[in-house]
């Protein structure tokens, strides 16, 4: 029995190709063959390189069944190399599904690392960097589906407290900037378009400026928003407003039909007031 092959995650160059590392040449030499999200954009970096490994496509649209494909192959043993159009694969990318795959059949996954579009984004702007979260690019509204989809995740961004980071092309800039703005309110971005080329901006700014920005200037190239999150104090004190505007009765029954006994009910009541729960145990009592 032959042995089993594997999948290398190849990270490419998401501008400057003097990122790509000396381990990503080796392995894009010597796999066996290497899928790509666009074979006619990735011909132009293998070439560069001298890299002569035979392509096969791997996109979004045929991810599922290419993906079964390449796996029978690896469980023959060959070596797959896995790249996307620019960064790193899986990320925002089609990659997951072939990633998830091998795992699932057993197969060796290995990834080299290199640049990252969202990380180095994330590291220039300025914004918190300890805790965030990547969403990529918010789904398209080309359809009711996709407009409730959109919708659901910049509301789910309102209380969120962590830096954001969306991907967006330059012709859904505005529309995107509007739609975060009218939900979220004004908050603090860091635009970064062009990373690691030659006209790479950085462009610290807030929601409300930036569209007044492009007002007069078209946007052009591919960004990378790096959002500030929800401020937490604002968000506790409506929260509480909310809270206080409530009877006490109506506040411990929020907490009751969860199945708190009262004890615990108070407490938290008590949090959510910003008060000691022994005043609460007194209010109600009197």
């Amino acid at each position: 029995m032959s042995e089993i092959g594997k999948l290398i995650l190849c990270a490419t160059p998401i501008g400057n190709l003097n990122d790509m590392t000396p381990r990503v040449i080796e392995a894009l030499s010597q796999a066996d063959i290497i899928a790509a999200e666009d074979t006619r954009n990735s011909i132009k970096l293998l070439n560069h390189f001298d890299i002569h490994t035979p392509m096969t496509s791997y996109h979004e649209y045929n991810k599922v069944e290419k993906a079964r494909e390449l796996t029978d192959k690896m469980l023959s043993g060959t070596v797959v190399a896995l790249i996307t159009d620019a960064g790193t694969p899986a990320i925002s990318d089609p990659g997951e599904v072939l990633v998830s795959l091998c795992h699932e059949r057993g197969i060796t996954v290995t990834s080299l690392p290199g640049a990252c579009a969202c990380i180095t984004a994330l590291t220039l702007s300025g914004l918190p960097a300890r805790r965030f979260i990547f969403e990529g690019f918010l789904p398209a509204d080309r359809d009711s589906k996709g407009k409730k989809e959109r919708r659901e995740v910049v509301e789910s961004l309102k209380n969120e407290f962590r830096t954001v980071i969306l991907y967006e092309a330059p012709h859904h800039l505005v529309k995107t900037l509007e739609l975060l703005y009218r939900e979220l309110g004004d908050r603090k971005l860091t635009l970064c378009r062009e990373l690691t080329k030659k006209f790479e901006t950085v462009m610290p700014t807030t929601l409300e400026k930036a569209l007044e920005y492009f007002e007069e200037n078209e946007p052009r190239g591919e960004y990378v928003l790096v959002l500030g999150g929800a401020d937490k104090e604002q968000f506790v004190a409506s929260e509480r407003e909310n809270y206080n505007s409530m009877s006490l009765e109506e506040h411990m029954d929020i907490y009751r039909k969860q199945g708190m006994d009262e004890k615990n009910a108070m407490k938290m009541v008590a949090a959510d007031r910003g008060v000691s729960k022994r005043d609460i145990y007194r209010e109600l009592n009197c």
